[in-house]
């Protein structure tokens, strides 16, 4: 059995969810000050105000560990056919899509709370082919 066809469907969507994650966690590093100022406004109005600098280290942590997960996950199921790290990968996917989603709502963003759910269901989709 090749583990590449036989998982394709996995694989594409850690695919997605590596270049979403690690995409983000790696802009959040290299442009720190423009994201943290641009949430500091996002945020102005909401409880979550004083709370922007910590909230945004807790998101690109998580962001990164579901990112590093993900590529472990695509190496595990190529090398050993095994779905550990692509289902922590997705989980942790999950869980900050999650933690954004409710900031988004608690700004009251619902434009962007749209867009978080979005991609929500292809990591949900795949938390749910790797149970």
């Amino acid at each position: 059995m090749n583990p590449l066809t036989n998982n394709a469907t996995e694989l594409i969507l850690l695919l997605f969810l590596i270049i979403t994650f690690l995409q983000s966690g790696v802009d959040k590093i290299l442009d720190w000050k423009g994201n943290l100022g641009w949430l500091k406004e996002h945020f102005s109005k909401s409880p979550l105000k004083n709370s922007v600098p910590l909230l945004l280290v807790i998101v690109l942590i998580t962001e990164m560990i579901a990112a590093l997960l993900c590529i472990g996950g695509i190496y595990q199921l190529l090398a050993e056919n095994k779905t550990g790290l692509a289902f922590y990968g997705a989980l942790f996917s999950c869980i900050s899509l999650l933690m954004l989603l409710f900031g988004q709502r608690m700004a009251k963003d619902y434009e962007g709370a749209k867009t978080i759910a979005i991609y929500f269901i292809p990591a949900m989709f795949l938390l749910f082919l790797l149970q």
